[in-house]
């Protein structure tokens, strides 16, 4: 078992307690699938999903994630376009947010797990079921 940093096991998607198990069961491409979440983790058998509603939270880390890709594209749009009009602006940041639905989706309940959850990692913790 390789130790596993913080940030590897956040881009990687895996558990906050063993940094093992992943927390969703299907690839981010998979658009139909993308959101579908192990109720335990696989490995540690840790509970995601702490109490009902947990995940509300994650929301604001969503919501903060589309600000900043939609004031990047914004800032690359006026400078790289020249101040288009309006319609330019929307016509790109609404579907752009749009594609990164899934990835922000994954990323904001995963930065949420690890970062608010208060679940710290348990080095060689294993299934607990």
């Amino acid at each position: 078992m390789a130790n596993v940093s913080q940030l590897q096991a956040v881009s990687g998607g895996l558990c906050p307690r063993c940094r093992q198990g992943k927390v969703f069961k299907y690839p981010v491409y998979n658009v139909r699938r993308f959101d579908e979440m192990y109720e335990h983790c696989p490995h540690c058998g840790l509970r995601y999903e702490i109490e009902p509603g947990y995940f509300w939270g994650a929301m604001f880390v969503s919501y903060v994630l589309s600000a900043g890709v939609a004031l990047v594209l914004g800032f690359l749009i006026f400078y790289g376009l020249n101040d288009p009009g309006g319609w330019t602006y929307v016509l790109i940041i609404c579907p752009a947010l749009v594609l990164i639905t899934p990835i922000n989706f994954r990323i904001s309940r995963i930065v949420w797990l690890h970062f608010v959850s208060g679940i710290y990692y348990e080095p060689g913790k294993t299934s607990e079921f």
